[in-house]
């Protein structure tokens, strides 16, 4: 999965760089102000997949002794900076740029070259969306789009997911500011259409902002995970039950577990430690994602 995740921001990162080039041609040829806008969202959505691409980098440092569990979290750090990016650079740039444009209404020109641009771009984009959707279908299961880009434990899949809808959203509201304006004659309807492509980027923007806070502060195993991580610690002989149980992503692939477990009265020292092995391999074999996983032996007290 994760060979999966950056294969979708590589393809993400090809995409919005063709896609951005195109699209600066055709604002400066037409001087449609939503085109620009969408230009903008493009080139920041570009420097968004090289910033995922350096936190995926970052994050495979060896741990030391400043950071004994790694550098995982880079790449929340680096999916919290994007949001910021998407929010400041595209979501307040085009709704800037929009007012800008409806207050003084300026004429376009060749409007035949923004909508050849735009519908190559829709393709581009789609074909970034797809890649997306198929790196992710494996870890969302049954669940909808939406449950999956909120309780997901990646940090970039949800990133491209939501770049890359909004980008088609947002290539459709050029698509009209630019064909309203065209079939009018009034170059409000450009405005429009760029105010409403910032409307839709500051919602991406805090959406993706609340997310990777989530987990840039640490988020636990799902609700799923904890309990076959309960499942399997008394799978086996030697564990009775788990007295306490604190789990918490480091990493989008790299769960941190601590567990005290009661085990079975009479045991000595060499069969509690076998026993404790055998559920450590019982677990990291159910949650693959289970990486330090701590197991601490504890008498039950049933009065405590």
């Amino acid at each position: 999965m994760a060979s999966g995740s950056r294969k979708a921001v590589l393809a993400a990162f090809s995409a919005d760089a063709g896609i951005t080039v195109a699209k600066f041609i055709g604002a400066i040829i037409t001087g449609s102000a939503s085109m620009l806008a969408e230009a903008v969202h493009s080139l920041a959505d570009t420097a968004n997949q090289g910033l995922l691409l350096v936190g995926r980098r970052r994050a495979e440092q060896e741990a030391d002794q400043l950071h004994p569990f790694g550098y995982g979290r880079n790449r929340y750090f680096y999916s919290f900076v994007v949001a910021l990016v998407i929010f400041t650079v595209g979501s307040l740039y085009a709704i800037n740029e929009g007012i800008h444009k409806i207050r003084q209404p300026e004429h376009l020109s060749d409007t035949w070259v923004a909508i050849v641009i735009l519908l190559l771009a829709v393709g581009l984009e789609s074909y970034s969306l797809i890649t997306a959707r198929r790196a992710s279908q494996p870890l969302k299961g049954r669940t909808s789009w939406w449950d999956f880009i909120r309780n997901t434990r990646s940090a970039e899949l949800p990133v491209v997911l939501l770049e890359d809808s909004g980008a088609l959203v947002g290539l459709v509201l050029a698509f009209l500011g630019v064909g309203l304006t065209a079939l009018t004659g009034d170059p409000v309807w450009d405005g429009i259409g760029t105010v409403a492509i910032g409307v839709l980027l500051g919602f991406i923007a805090v959406v993706l902002i609340v997310e990777m806070k989530s987990l840039l502060i640490g988020e636990g195993a799902t609700a799923e995970e904890d309990l076959r991580i309960r499942e399997h610690l008394i799978g086996g002989d030697g564990i009775d039950r788990v007295l306490d149980l604190k789990t918490q992503y480091l990493a989008p692939d790299d769960m941190l577990v601590a567990a005290k477990v009661a085990m079975t009265p009479g045991l000595d020292i060499t069969a509690a430690a076998i026993a404790i092995d055998a559920a450590e391999a019982r677990v990291r074999q159910a949650v693959p994602t289970v990486g330090h996983l701590y197991i601490e032996p504890d008498l039950y007290r049933p009065h405590a």
